[in-house]
């Protein structure tokens, strides 16, 4: 299976229910109205409520902006351009202050199963050895991103995003300054 790339500027806006902001959703599997997982950015203009998802884990990575500060069922999290992705329950009563302005952030959407989800920051270089079956993903917001799927490049302009299906084994190395990795269980 080849990559799928979606570039965030291809994508409409839908607007959020509370006024909030906007999400564009770059990609979801196996379809929209039963994703297994999901992956979207939101341009977040005001503070407010997270809508609550039973039964995902949630991974929360901010793009753009100064940042925002969670309450996560209590407990406090500061996130911005210069920390890892926050992972945390979907189900869980999550508020957003924004620490200085709108921000623009990323969002991965996993259904809960037996294996975790992941996500990391890439700022420079980054590799890994896959050896099983999984959904892989670069997103690229800081500049162009070169990866290395094997001995296949793939060129990842910013604001897009690169998917594929993994059945076996594999090597992945990554080279940017500003992307995210992730790995979702198939």
């Amino acid at each position: 299976m080849s990559w799928n790339v979606v570039r965030l500027a291809d994508i409409p806006a839908t607007p959020w229910r509370n006024g909030g902001g906007v999400t564009r959703e770059l990609a979801m599997w196996p379809d929209a109205g039963d994703w297994a997982w999901r992956m979207s950015v939101a341009d977040v203009d005001k503070s407010g409520p997270f809508s609550k998802f039973d039964g995902i884990e949630r991974w929360f990575a901010v793009l753009e902006g100064a940042g925002v500060q969670l309450d996560v069922a209590g407990v406090p999290h500061r996130v911005t351009t210069a920390d890892a992705p926050l992972f945390f329950d979907g189900a869980a009563d999550t508020g957003c202050e924004l620490i200085d302005g709108k921000t623009r952030d990323f969002n991965l959407m996993v259904r809960r199963g037996r294996e975790p989800s992941r996500m990391v920051r890439v700022d420079g270089r980054f590799s890994e050895t896959l050896n099983a079956m999984k959904t892989i993903a670069v997103y690229a917001y800081g500049s162009r991103a070169t990866v290395l799927f094997d001995e296949e490049v793939l060129q990842l302009e910013p604001a897009s995003l690169a998917w594929r299906t993994v059945t076996g084994s594999a090597a992945v190395r990554i080279a940017a300054q500003g992307a995210l990795w992730m790995e979702v269980p198939a």
